[in-house]
């Protein structure tokens, strides 16, 4: 009969001390993991169109520009990166597809309230128009609106209301529309810069102007 080895139990593994994984040994496996999670988590990289606004704990602490970046882990930083060497724009009373940023138009039933208006002589006027943008302070642009980009969307929409009413409906339609682009700017840069928005208007431009679809045919047979 073939006798095989017995085994105590008071054997061990080559470099397992008696008593088990010492306790030390455990806290230095688990802190290395976390280190090596941590530094996982907290790469991240900047594009060449962006800055990262780095919060900790909730509160800014500063910017930093394109390249490969590091941030504290665990939720004590938080970054967000804005694009502010790309130009963005905001479309009002239709909307483009594949547009990546959100605030860029309106739903469809949102775009024919916003460009339905009325003019300084009682007259309705249906205006499409973009505005052109960069952001020029990132902590601005930020913090100091809940909402930046809808906040613009309703002050594009106020100026252009404002300017449209002061004017006739011919000059909406017809030969005032380089006045109404050069007041609708003046206007709403104003405005950007008194609420601190943090951006910069570099454009607004008035694209399909014409009456509402209603009296189309009775301003075409007018103006023939």
């Amino acid at each position: 009969m073939t006798d095989f080895p017995r085994f105590s139990n008071q054997q061990r593994l080559p470099g397992i001390p008696a008593g088990g994984i010492p306790f030390k040994w455990l806290a230095a496996g688990a802190a290395a993991f976390l280190l090596l999670t941590g530094l996982a988590r907290g790469v991240y990289t900047v594009g060449p169109e962006g800055v990262g606004v780095i919060q900790r704990f909730g509160r800014f602490v500063g910017t930093v520009g394109p390249g490969l970046r590091f941030k504290l882990p665990f939720g004590i930083d938080t970054v967000t990166i804005l694009p502010v060497k790309r130009q963005l724009k905001m479309e009002f009373g239709f909307g483009s597809s594949g547009a990546s940023n959100p605030d860029q138009a309106a739903s469809g039933s949102e775009q024919d309230r916003e460009s339905d208006m009325v003019t300084g002589d009682l007259n309705a006027a249906h205006v499409e128009w973009v505005v052109q943008y960069e952001i020029s302070d990132p902590e601005q642009f930020l913090f100091n609106h809940r909402e930046p980009g809808p906040t613009l969307r309703d002050l594009a929409e106020s100026v252009m209301r404002e300017v449209v009413g002061d004017r006739t409906v011919d000059e909406v339609l017809t030969i005032g529309r380089q006045g109404i682009e050069n007041d609708a700017i003046t206007k709403l840069t104003a405005l950007a810069q008194e609420l601190g928005m943090g951006l910069r208007v570099q454009q607004v431009q008035l694209k399909n102007v014409h009456p509402p679809q209603a009296v189309q045919r009775s301003f075409d047979e007018v103006n023939r």
